[in-house]
Order: structure tokens, then sequence, then C-alpha cells
């Protein structure tokens, strides 16, 4: 179902009913200070942010620098605005293979969290049980900032199944179709940042698109619905364009669909930060049916992530 002028106006009316709302502290990384107007169910999970910390050594040649430090404090004001509770923490590419954030973040989450870590096949069978331990349910693979191997996501793949792990994908449009089939011969499920980054203007005509569509036919693929302003050509509040993509990945499978925020916005400028209310508000119009909303926020990513 494309946006048409209605449900643009009924997001722009959302968004001004909101401005009645009562304000929150202000949120480092996210723009705006009131909360959604969408109510999350109890027990939704953001299934993608990140933590920085300036005290530890980016990789050589990574592209992000900023933010210096994004903190699980900071962090937890963005969540008590949104009225949620749960994260999965993802490593960012520019620790490359050094998690020891993640795993200070799911130490200190009470057990609100679980973690997706960057590994290569250094890592140790007793080390994968330990971040198993910690909270940990993949391995996550930037095929766009760091070098990719898919010969060794294939191995790496075969030694994290015993542990009902994933590998979580993110990839240029184009590169994630040449990579189709390789991700549906793997032993594990499978898990594609940012609406697979469908390019634009093509959106649902697009190849990469056709590919997603293949893949969420199985029971092995999900998609994150998250980062609408990276590909958006048409940008906020209602990023018009990403939407008849978001709409149809939710009508093919809804099941297989995640949301999350992508706190604390690495790819866009401190001046260009996103509101993050505003991000959760579009499941309204991108999964109308309160069932498939239920699914999206709490019981797909609980399955997936074992909370």
């Amino acid at each position: 179902m494309p946006v048409t002028r209605r449900h643009f106006l009924q997001l722009s009316s959302a968004f001004a009913v909101a401005a009645t709302f009562p304000t929150f502290a202000s949120v480092p990384y996210s723009a705006g200070d009131t909360p959604p107007k969408l109510v999350p169910p109890s027990g939704s999970v953001d299934c993608h942010m990140h933590l920085y910390d300036s005290r530890y050594p980016s990789v050589p040649g990574t592209k992000f620098v900023n933010p210096p430090d994004a903190s699980l404090d900071d962090y937890r004001k963005l969540q008590q605005r949104l009225g949620m509770n749960r994260m999965v923490i993802v490593t960012p590419s520019r620790y490359g293979t050094d998690n020891r954030i993640l795993l200070n973040g799911l130490a200190a989450s009470n057990g609100n969290a679980r973690g997706v870590a960057v590994v290569d096949e250094t890592v140790t069978d007793d080390e994968l049980e330990q971040l198993h331990q910690a909270g940990v349910r993949g391995i996550r693979f930037n095929v766009i900032y760091s070098k990719f191997d898919p010969e060794e996501m294939t191995r790496l793949a075969t030694r994290i199944h015993a542990l009902n792990w994933h590998i979580q994908v993110v990839s240029s449009g184009e590169k994630l179709v040449e990579l189709e089939s390789r991700l549906q011969k793997l032993p594990t499920p499978v898990v594609i940042d940012h609406m697979g980054h469908v390019p634009q203007p093509e959106g649902i005509k697009s190849p990469t698109f056709a590919m997603l569509r293949r893949m969420l036919d199985g029971d092995k693929t999900w998609v994150k619905l998250s980062g609408a302003y990276i590909d958006s050509l048409t940008g906020a509040p209602g990023y018009q364009d990403v939407a008849p993509v978001a709409q149809s990945l939710v009508n093919i499978n809804p099941e297989r669909m995640l949301w999350g925020s992508d706190w604390p916005h690495p790819t866009q400028p401190d001046d260009k930060k996103p509101d993050d209310a505003v991000l959760l508000d579009l499941i309204s119009l991108w999964a109308p049916d309160s069932r498939d909303q239920q699914k999206i926020l709490r019981d797909n990513p609980v399955k997936l992530y074992g909370f």
C-alpha cells in the first residue's frame, strides 16, 4: 500500500498532536523531545543500536569516527522517551573485532539486552561460548565499510550454528544481490540490516527488493525495518519513497520483520540526526494492523534473540 497524501497528512497530524505531549530530557544524537504516538507493546525490543566509547581505539581506516561517546546511560534516556526497555546492542564496524564495549553494555543491561558481535576466524570455540553466555546471539558482517570475505562468513556460520546464532549482514543493495546464493545456503538464520539498502528511486522495482522477496519466501531470513533516512531521497518526516519498500516487506512476511532505531545514527552528521519517535511512529503506517505491530516490535525479536 503506497503512502498517499492522506496518510502523509495523518502522520503530520500525529506529529502535531505529539507536540502537546509531555516533553522529555534531551537525548544525545536524537532530534525531538516528545514521545511517539505509537505505544509499543510491553516487552518491545529496539533491535539495532550501538555504543561508542572514545577510550577504545578505532581500527585503522574506519570511515566513521563519530560519535566519540554514546553511552548506555545516554541510550536509556531514549528508551524512556520511546517506552521501551529491551535492546540489541550491535558492535560498530569502527572497533573491528573488539567487542569490549558490547560486553560492557550487556553486563550493565540487567538482562534487557542481547548482542551482535564482530569476530573473525581467530575466535576460539571457548570465546564463542563466553560471548553466548554474555548474551550474544549473532555475528555481523559489514560489507560496506569493512573488509569482507564471503568464504570466512560461510565458515563462521558453520561454527556458530550449534549456538543457534544468526548471521547479520549490512550491505549495499547491489552487493546483497550478488550474495543471495551464498546467504540462501548458510546453515544459520540471516538478518539483513536497514531494509537491505534498497536503492531509490527504484524502490520495489529494484533487483534488491526482488532478492529480499525471494529470501523472505523461506523461513530463515529476517529484515530490520531500520535506517529509513539512509537511502531516502524525499527525507523526513514520512520518508515517502522508502515507505512502499517497508510496507511491501511487511505484507510479504510480517513474522520476519524487526524494528531498530540505529541510535546514535552514525551515518548522519550531528545537525541531521533523525527524531527517533518519528522513526517508531512510522511503524503505524508501514504496519497498520496492530497484530503486525506486536509481531514486529515484540514477538519476532523475542523469538529471534531469545528474550
